[in-house]
């Protein structure tokens, strides 16, 4: 009988545990099915370009923000979540049509060339702001894309 309510017990406290965890955003790569969703749901798309294997601040921003529950649950009901990766590592290298569709979306957003570049766009794909990394982590960062949807 011990045995019985200790394992009822664990399995409690791990579903609970686990439900207090936010599942990770879900991402695009298209930024035409990303607008078509932002239309649809009248949320902004935040879009990043990355260089995944060789920015460093490209991966810094990954880790410290969008890897991190607080981010999914910031972004979740928020954002359409739009990454488009740009990698030079021959083994990291993407398949050719969405190496064209980030090509495509970098042409449109991101001219410049800019990594870590994120946009934030409305529903219409007006370019809301532009910014890239910023130290202090995923809540810091949340704060700081709360500001910049607030101007707009």
């Amino acid at each position: 009988m011990r045995i019985l309510l200790f394992s009822l017990g664990a399995l409690l406290a791990a579903g609970s545990s686990s439900a207090q965890t936010a599942p990770a955003p879900a991402w695009t790569s298209d930024l035409s099915a990303a607008l078509a969703q932002a239309q649809a749901s009248q949320e902004p798309v935040l879009a990043v370009f990355s260089g995944s294997d060789w920015c460093k601040p490209c991966m810094m921003l990954k880790q410290e923000v969008f890897d991190q529950p607080e981010f999914a649950q910031y972004a979740r009901g928020k954002f359409v979540l739009a990454r488009f990766d740009f990698p030079r590592n021959k083994k990291n290298r993407l398949d050719p049509a969405q190496t064209k569709r980030n090509e495509e979306a970098a042409a449109r957003l991101n001219k410049e060339g800019v990594f870590p570049a994120v946009v934030l766009l409305s529903p219409e794909g007006k370019v809301l702001a532009r910014t890239g990394y910023r130290p202090g982590g995923a809540t810091a960062y949340d704060a700081y894309l709360s500001q910049l949807l607030a101007k707009n």
